[in-house]
């Protein structure tokens, strides 16, 4: 084998390896639909959530995230919290947490609809130190907390 047919064999993975990449890039999509993540809007998970609030001021939204919509009072703040606080706040707290023995107010919160793709039915409340860090964490998804009923 000559040296140039060496060099041709060498190139061939490369040169596939090339292919590959620019196929790749072409069918995802370069143009105005993406974000930086290569993500098209169809293929971003989805948020449509219903929150009902009792306790203190009652109250009851919908909210949408990606772009952030719905009748809750701030929308685009509630859109954050969730992105901050969503994961570690939105599963139940574990039976077995110890948590503060403290009274934090009547109100009450179930959110329910789907969030980021995956369906969503959490409940919240003041009941506890645990529960009261869970409300806490997403606010103003949730309202701030009024103290009715506390003495």
């Amino acid at each position: 084998m000559d040296h140039q047919t060496s060099a041709r064999s060498r190139r061939r993975p490369r040169i596939a390896a090339l292919s590959l990449c620019a196929v790749a890039l072409l069918t995802t999509g370069c143009g105005s639909g993406s974000d930086a993540d290569g993500v098209t809007p169809q293929d971003a998970p989805s948020t449509a959530l219903t929150i009902k609030v009792t306790g203190g001021d009652p109250a009851v939204w919908k909210l949408t995230c990606d772009p952030a919509g719905g009748d809750h009072p701030d929308a685009e703040a509630a859109c954050a919290a969730l992105a901050k606080s969503g994961a570690k706040s939105i599963p139940a707290t574990p039976a077995d947490a110890l948590c503060t023995a403290m009274f934090g107010g009547e109100q009450t919160a179930v959110i329910t609809g789907t969030w980021r793709g995956q369906a969503v039915d959490a409940r919240f409340s003041r009941q506890n130190g645990c529960e009261i860090d869970r409300w806490n964490d997403l606010v103003p998804l949730l309202p701030k907390a009024s103290r009715v009923g506390v003495q």
